[in-house]
């Protein structure tokens, strides 16, 4: 009988790419990784990896394999689901992926609420703008706190449930006394100075896009995706930065925010979880906690929940 452990670590190393990354994400030595492959290669009497210049890659047995292994994998955890949802309780532990711009006013209420109503969950939380959604395909964290970009391709994986939090504006950011709090048109920023996130970032290529669409291509002058240092070049008057509004604290000195009213930049930020028929409490006592934390803190078009 094949090996469900073993079958999990096929399925990393196909997602990482190489038995070295696939260990590190598993906390496991190269040559442990190696050595149960190895096994799972004998149990089916047919290579599945194939070396790819500095990579592997799976053969065609290897891809069958991982077909079959994704409806083990995910029948699995559906039965993990069931069995604490009989149980009724939330359980120990819970690992939470969110992104940089939502830890104040998203995170850290919501993960003092969880600690307040169930005291004896430990969760867990990586902040970090990358490969969120891959990362709780793969099951290296339970839920997401993510973001897409209103107009933007919609590239949410097969098997990954998304639960709408709310609609958070891009706001233009520039310093004191610089510009008035009007609202302004999107096409006023083409003769700006912009501090954006680099483009290969979900944010830079939401403001480049919206740009583009405005009719004119942004005078990009610096590239961060820091926040905290948008938010300084555009105090200094050097810059003039497009935030979210859940990542600016509305006490913070210096600067002056303006909504686009033309053509405004929303990013829908969201809860993900993997699918399945059940809901586990763990879970959902997760998502519900982020859902009132960016109720209470997101000061933004709210979104019914899915």
């Amino acid at each position: 009988m094949l090996d469900i452990r073993r079958l999990y670590m096929l399925k990393t190393v196909a997602a990482r790419g190489s038995i070295a990354a696939a260990a590190q994400s598993l906390a496991l030595s190269a040559g442990a990784v190696s050595q149960q492959l190895s096994v799972l290669r004998r149990e089916v009497g047919v290579d599945l990896l194939r070396p790819d210049g500095r990579t592997v890659a799976l053969t065609e047995a290897g891809r069958v394999l991982l077909e079959h292994a994704d409806r083990i994998l995910a029948a699995v955890q559906e039965a993990e689901s069931a069995v604490a949802a009989a149980k009724g309780t939330v359980g120990a532990t819970a690992t939470l992926a969110a992104l940089p711009s939502t830890a104040a006013r998203i995170v850290a209420p919501a993960l003092t609420a969880l600690g307040s109503h169930h005291p004896r969950l430990t969760v867990t939380c990586h902040i970090t703008d990358q490969a969120q959604l891959r990362e709780l395909a793969l099951g290296a964290v339970d839920v997401v706190l993510g973001q897409r970009y209103h107009h933007l391709p919609d590239a949410t994986p097969r098997g990954i449930e998304v639960a709408p939090l709310l609609d958070d504006p891009l706001l233009v950011v520039t310093a004191a006394g610089q510009a008035d709090e009007r609202p302004v048109a999107l096409r006023e920023l083409a003769t700006h100075s912009l501090v954006v996130p680099p483009p290969t970032t979900e944010c830079g290529q939401a403001i480049v896009q919206a740009c583009h669409q405005a009719g004119f291509t942004p005078m990009t002058r610096y590239i961060t995706a820091d926040i905290a240092a948008q938010l300084t070049l555009a105090r200094a008057g050097l810059a003039t930065a497009l935030v979210p509004r859940t990542a600016i604290d509305p006490a913070a000195p210096g600067i002056r925010t303006a909504p686009i009213e033309d053509r405004p930049i929303l990013r829908l930020l969201f809860a993900a979880t993997r699918h399945t028929e059940t809901a586990n409490p763990t879970t959902t006592a997760v998502i519900a906690a982020l859902r009132t934390a960016a109720r209470q803190g997101g000061r933004t078009t709210h979104l019914p929940a899915a």
